[in-house]
Parts: C-alpha cells; sequence; structure tokens
C-alpha cells in the first residue's frame, strides 16, 4: 500500500499598509492558528503578513506589526488566499456630518492585483472590499461591506453588484465579507471549505462563538442605522419603534408626519435609502430577533407583539431578510438557558 500523501500546508497573505484596521488583521489569523490545535491530520494554514517595506505598520489603533515578507517577496510564492483588510477615514461633508470614507491606495491596490494573479482563492475583510473593487478583482461580481461604505462602493464601482445585507459573500473563488467582527465568520466559512464543517465546528467552538453564521445572515441592525439629518425622520423611527404591534400603514405614518404618502415616502429613500416599508419590516424583524435570543415567548406570540400578526409572516420576513426559520435562529443565537414555552406551542 502507497503511503497518503502528506498534507499541504496553505499559505495565507494577509495584506498590510499603514492605518489598517487593526481586528481586520489579527482576527482571521487567531482563527486559522486554532485549526492546528483541531486536528491532528491536517497541515493547516501558514500565515504570512505582507507589506511594502520591513518597516513596522501602524494600525488604526495605533498598534504597531512587524510583516513577515514584502510584497516582492510574496509576490514570487504561490499563495492559497490573499486576504485584504481595509482602512477608513471619518469626513465631515458640507451639512456638518461626520461620515466613514473607505480608503484605497492606488499603490496597495496595484500590489493587490499583483498578488490575486498567483492566489487561488481572494478574500476581503470589511472595506477591504473597496480595495478590491479598485483592482478590478470584483468587476461583474456581488459582494459585501462594511454597512456605512456600501453606498460608497456601489457609486465609485457601477460594475459591483453591492449588497450590504449579508455578512459575507462568496462569489466563485472571490470571497468579501462585512463589517469587523464578521471577519470571524468568514475565516470559520474558509476552515469549513478547506477542512470540512467538523473541524470548524471545533474551532468555532475554541473561539466560544457559533459556528459560522449563514453567509446570508444579515448585517443589518436598526440601532446601527445612520442618524438621519433631519428630526422629523428621527421622530417617525421611534414612532415606529413604539407601535411596532400596530398595522403602521405608509398613510398613518404620513398623517402622522404632516406629510403625502408620496413625499414619506421620498424621504425615507432618501434619508435612509430604503421605503418605510421595508424599514418597518426590517425593525420588526430586529425586535424579534431579540426577543427569540433573550426570551422563551412562542412564536405566535412574537408575531403578535412585534407586529407580523401571523406566525406565516413573521416566518417569510425571516426567510427574506436572514435566509433562516425563527426556530433556526433561535437554535443558534440563544442566550439564556431554556425553559420549556407554555401556551401555544412554537411553529417551526
Amino acid at each position: 500500500m502507497s503511503p497518503s500523501p502528506t498534507p499541504v500546508e496553505r499559505l495565507i497573505v494577509i495584506v498590510l499598509f499603514d492605518g489598517v484596521d487593526l481586528l481586520d488583521v489579527t482576527g482571521p489569523p487567531e482563527v486559522f492558528a486554532l485549526l492546528r490545535r483541531e486536528t491532528e491530520d491536517a497541515a493547516g494554514y501558514r500565515v504570512l503578513l505582507a507589506a511594502e517595506t520591513m518597516d513596522p505598520v501602524t494600525t488604526s489603533a495605533g498598534v504597531r506589526i512587524l510583516p513577515d515578507v514584502t510584497f516582492d517577496e510574496a509576490a514570487t510564492r504561490r499563495t492559497d488566499t490573499l486576504l485584504v483588510p481595509g482602512s477608513v477615514e471619518v469626513q465631515t461633508d458640507a451639512d456638518g456630518q461626520r461620515r466613514v470614507h473607505a480608503l484605497a491606495d492606488p499603490a496597495v491596490v496595484d500590489r493587490v492585483r499583483t498578488l490575486a494573479a498567483r492566489t487561488r482563492r481572494v478574500t476581503s475583510v470589511c472595506v477591504g472590499a473597496h480595495i478590491l473593487a479598485a483592482a478590478g478583482l470584483l468587476d461583474g461580481k456581488r459582494a459585501t461591506t462594511h454597512w456605512s461604505t456600501a453606498r460608497q462602493l456601489a457609486a465609485e464601482h457601477p460594475l459591483v453588484e453591492v449588497d450590504a445585507d449579508p455578512i459575507f459573500i462568496r462569489e466563485g473563488d472571490v470571497w468579501t465579507g462585512a463589517g469587523i467582527s464578521a471577519c470571524l465568520d468568514l475565516s470559520l466559512a474558509l476552515v469549513a471549505e478547506d477542512f470540512g464543517e467538523t473541524v470548524a465546528l471545533r474551532v468555532a467552538r475554541q473561539l466560544v462563538m457559533y459556528l459560522k453564521r449563514p453567509s446570508g445572515q444579515s448585517q443589518f441592525s436598526v440601532p446601527l442605522e445612520p442618524v438621519s439629518t433631519t428630526r422629523r425622520v428621527e421622530d417617525l423611527r421611534h414612532h415606529i419603534t413604539r407601535h411596532l404591534a400596530e398595522p403602521l400603514t405608509v398613510d398613518d405614518l404620513a398623517a402622522y408626519a404632516n406629510v403625502s404618502s408620496r413625499q414619506l415616502t421620498r424621504i425615507f429613500k432618501d434619508e435612509l435609502g430604503m421605503t418605510p416599508g421595508v424599514y418597518i419590516e426590517a425593525a420588526r424583524v430586529e425586535r424579534a430577533r431579540a426577543t427569540l435570543e433573550t426570551s422563551d415567548d412562542t412564536l405566535e406570540r412574537i408575531a403578535s407583539t412585534c407586529g407580523f400578526g401571523t406566525t406565516d409572516t413573521l416566518i417569510r420576513a425571516f426567510r427574506r431578510r436572514l435566509d433562516t426559520t425563527p426556530t433556526e435562529y433561535r437554535h443558534r443565537f440563544r442566550t439564556e438557558p431554556r425553559a420549556e414555552p407554555t401556551g401555544a406551542s412554537a411553529r417551526p
């Protein structure tokens, strides 16, 4: 019998540059390093940090990191996975509003383009998607990034189909991840693809986190939406939050705001980038998510108190926004010991 082939160590190169987000750089290697602890058969990963020079790189957190290799040295190696983190700056617009702006240094973009040509799989973490897009690596592809820079990505790169909702997206051999802690979910997904779900589960347990959230899991959270520039919309948002169990029709909201229904829809699209109906459903799903995580309420009760009316409507909203069911969501993200529910039985 011929001996089993020696497992091949997968080389992961992480791109470094001044101002890079620290967790984007340090989070994925923690996941990859735990792989060796959890399996004896796989060679696992070797992680190298690559930068323009061997000088220390100062991250956005002020912490300095030493590269392992230069970009020129990395380009001579056959890389399995290229991981591209991102960086941002805060800008103040003409209205005095502070907004996050993703950066894509042309010199870094050129290096990433060169390295990607010698890489089996290319990934971005958070706003690193802006660098991949600038390098032309996302043209014609669906991609995600941190929700706060999604509009910028879409405006600057019209050939990219930007979807700000999922925590990560895979398009062939190109993966893009959402805002910052989602780098762990994306890294676990890479482990699952390379070594299987069972190994990824063991790594997730070492991290004291759930096995990777589904790629369709929404990064959207109503409380995280940027504050509106008008007091009227802020008042409407608070009104919606206080009255989620009520019908909340567009006509009702328009009457509350003393505007026409058409004007109300235009205001929501301009200020929040969505229609009133989409926002209301998102707010209801957010309330239902919190209830599922922290209570034993039946689905019938949750549907009623969150304004869905029926469990069928609740289930459809969860499938549409989170690509899962309320029961599956509760199973994954329950944060307290469960007691047997009382009253009407929960539906799957």
